[in-house]
């Protein structure tokens, strides 16, 4: 009986190291992936049973919405505002979309993959971390310039602050270029004027200029561009707005106090036509009052260059 024992340990001792290493094989490729986001693209998250995957993005999340919450799931804490977590739940392969909107309006198209339990030789995405696509150049009657971020991502191991980075001097020199000297506002409480347009191959530069007429702390949120009309029915004059792509941004701040006054440029490209009872219109809104943004028109085609201003 003994001896029955004693080769029952000696095969357990000797399969041991060989069940250890076995599981360390079946441990997936692990990735971290740094991606440029394009908001007309669909970014794909690889997923498996068993492991939690983290996206970052830029913004605060406001709300996470999944197709198929019978075989995923998203986690989103207030206390990490730009983290969203996702888990695949169900031991079957499965797939599905999410879409992630961030507290100043923009959107992340997900498709989530998961192989399932059984196929273990795709990788997972332990970390997403979306950035923006790099600075866009374009050219004008001034020197080349840069339109550069609100939030430096670039630097590593840096807290994240709703304010926007130092100016460079070529961001500098533009925003004193194309400062709006005489502004047209539009709204009472928050005020915005737009200026002269800057076009190049259907992108356009647009300076705009924001005025904080209350007695109060204001923050802006990050503006945005739509084109909007009426609709053609005959017995309701609806308003339909469609946004425009956003390509990048500058302000020399978003939170005001009363009387301030910040300066900005919104990068995007132009739709190639539109109907004659729709306007391509900049809005703008303070945190508060998302969903009362002040509207400022922007000329469709901007003027030749060299034209009078």
């Amino acid at each position: 009986m003994n001896k029955c024992l004693s080769l029952v340990h000696l095969i357990t001792i000797c399969f041991l190291p060989f069940h250890m290493a076995s599981a360390q094989t079946e441990l997936p490729q692990a990735r971290i992936v740094n991606l440029s986001i394009d908001p007309e693209q669909v970014v794909v998250l690889h997923l498996r049973p068993g492991y939690v995957s983290s996206v970052r993005v830029l913004e605060e999340v406001s709300s996470v919405v999944l197709g198929d919450p019978g075989a995923f799931k998203a986690d989103h804490s207030e206390a990490e505002p730009q983290l969203v977590f996702f888990k695949a739940t169900s031991a079957k392969p499965a797939q599905t979309n999410a879409l992630i909107t961030t507290r100043g309006g923009h959107e992340i198209s997900l498709s989530l993959v998961s192989q399932g339990k059984s196929d273990r030789s795709e990788p997972v995405d332990y970390v997403l971390n979306c950035e923006r696509p790099r600075s866009f150049l374009i050219a004008s009657t001034h020197p080349v310039f840069v339109v550069g971020e609100t939030k430096n991502v670039a630097t590593e191991n840096q807290p994240t602050s709703t304010a926007p980075e130092k100016p460079g001097r070529q961001e500098q020199d533009l925003l004193r270029a194309e400062r709006i000297e005489n502004p047209h506002w539009e709204g009472k409480q928050l005020q915005v004027a737009v200026g002269q347009a800057i076009e190049k191959e259907q992108q356009m530069a647009v300076p705009f200029a924001v005025l904080n007429s209350s007695a109060r702390t204001i923050e802006v949120l990050p503006p945005q561009v739509q084109l909007a009309g009426t609709s053609k029915d005959k017995h309701r004059k609806a308003i339909k707005a469609e946004p425009v792509a956003i390509k990048d941004y500058w302000i020399t701040s978003r939170r005001l106090a009363p009387g301030a006054r910040a300066d900005g440029i919104v990068v995007f490209d132009r739709p190639t036509f539109k109907e004659s009872r729709e306007r391509l219109l900049l809005a703008v809104a303070q945190a508060e009052e998302v969903d009362r943004p002040v509207l400022a028109p922007i000329a469709f085609v901007a003027p030749v260059s060299g034209g009078a201003k």
